[in-house]
């Protein structure tokens, strides 16, 4: 069999790390009794993955792997299978939780591959392994696309309604969202269509210019966050560790956004948080919108709409403060799953036995961002999906487990009630989005009969 062979990265993570990972995949490769096309060089630009395409559309291949070496976005890996036209596989690597950065984070390029992937009805095989686990029979079923079939439509609607989901229905609708910037490119994860989600459950949205937000936010005078970092002070002594400059930058961006929803009566907010609030702006909203998070004013990131709507049905759900997070490993001999995000949870969330602190943001080294692994207990996670561009509520539950920070910021390890390598499966097959909210408890009753109510189909993982 001819196979071609395409590397994907990017230069904000680990670079060196992930060019060994690569050297040992490729090694594998050699020893399989195929054909290799392609440099295989680690791909850390859409130019240079561009002109490694153009060169594979020369060939006559049977079939392309596509080596998610780090986290990229959807949009290179949607180039590669609308231009080359072949059958394509993924093969994503794990990395150990040793309380750093995350170095790679592959999986979450995997997720975003799959729901692009999904959304424009291209089949995909795909395999999550360290290559020194690689075999002869994992790399066959990757190559015969054996695991590419997209699984049967999720046809059931729960009739559970409740007087309790129908009082969630009613105190959700009308709410509003203030969504500040547009998603990432290659994020079709965070797209969102206003009309759609008005029928779903009567949220509206409204659009706020980034630029306009950041000047505001650095119009914010000084003294007026004052009170907070006071606070911050005597809570979290690492705080006056970080640089003060752009601790004050990050910190207005929080008063900002209080500004906002108090002009604008929005209950919250989805934020374009990178690349304009390092690069133009100087700071880190992540702090900022864990503060407005735990005062029951959800945040999502990657100005994600649909996830701020998921916070907000489970925080009505739960009574409780939620954090959107990211999925970014699973580990089925560990029979564990790691959600993670870069520093952004509620404080209420943290291990009582670790004192939350101070830290800056792993890939763009400004502040405020807080650090801590996340406490002990049953958690209830959930989705509004729209996965294949249908409408779904995801829901689960597990348990998080004491364990030490698996990687920088907000992050914890959980035991998932239904078998790991099913929740994995479901994941990647349904081409889910790679944020889901989280909170504490078993309220996963509760959250069929608000199914039911809204008349969303539910996926249980």
């Amino acid at each position: 069999m001819k196979i071609g062979i395409l590397a994907l990265g990017r230069p904000t993570f680990d670079v060196q790390y992930a060019k060994e990972r690569l050297t040992t995949s490729l090694k594998f490769l050699s020893s399989t009794n195929h054909n290799i096309f392609g440099s295989c060089e680690l791909l850390l630009n859409e130019q240079d993955a561009l002109q490694e395409i153009n060169k594979l559309r020369k060939e006559n291949l049977d079939f392309v792997i596509i080596i998610q070496v780090t986290f990229t976005d959807s949009s290179t890996i949607l180039k590669i299978a609308t231009c080359l036209e072949k059958q394509i596989g993924i093969w994503a690597f794990p990395e150990p939780r040793l309380g750093g950065r995350l170095r790679l984070n592959a999986f979450c390029g995997l997720n975003l591959a799959s729901h692009t992937l999904g959304l424009n009805n291209i089949p995909f095989s795909w395999i999550y392994e360290n290559p020194e686990n690689m075999n002869d029979t994992k790399f066959e079923i990757l190559i015969n696309s054996n695991n590419s079939k997209r699984p049967k439509k999720i046809l059931e609607i729960p009739s559970l309604g409740s007087k309790k989901a129908k009082s969630v229905k009613e105190k959700i609708h009308n709410l509003k969202i203030g969504k500040i910037g547009t998603h990432p490119d290659g994020f079709d994860t965070c797209k969102y269509d206003q009309k759609k989600l008005f029928g779903l459950c009567g949220i509206t949205v409204d659009e706020i210019d980034i630029e306009k937000f950041l000047n505001n936010s650095k119009n914010i005078k000084s003294e007026e966050i004052e009170p907070t970092l006071n606070k911050l002070k005597k809570t979290i002594s690492s705080i006056r560790e970080v640089n003060q400059k752009e601790l004050i930058l990050s910190l207005k961006l929080e008063k900002s956004l209080k500004k906002l929803k108090e002009d604008g009566t929005y209950n919250a907010f989805a934020i374009r948080c990178w690349p304009e609030m390092f690069t133009e702006y100087g700071g880190a909203i992540c702090a900022p919108a864990s503060m407005l998070t735990e005062n029951k004013v959800p945040c999502a990131c990657e100005a994600d709409v649909y996830g701020a709507v998921t916070q907000l049905i489970l925080q009505e759900v739960s009574g409780q403060s939620v954090f959107l997070t990211d999925i970014v490993d699973i580990d089925l001999d560990d029979n564990s799953g790691v959600f993670w995000h870069c520093g952004q949870a509620p404080i209420s969330m943290c291990n009582p036995k670790i004192k939350p602190t101070a830290t800056i943001h792993s890939n763009r080294k400004m502040p405020l961002l807080f650090e801590f692994p996340l406490k002990e207990g049953i958690v209830t996670m959930m989705r509004i999906s729209q996965s294949f561009g249908e409408q779904k509520m995801v829901v689960s539950k597990g348990k998080m487990i004491d364990r030490p920070l698996p990687f920088t910021g907000t992050s914890g390890v959980i035991n998932f009630d239904n078998d790991t390598k099913d929740v994995l499966n479901k994941i990647i097959s349904y081409g889910l989005e790679h944020h889901i909210a989280i909170t504490y408890g078993d309220h996963v009753e509760l959250l069929s009969e608000v199914a039911s109510e809204l008349k969303l189909p539910i996926l249980y993982i």
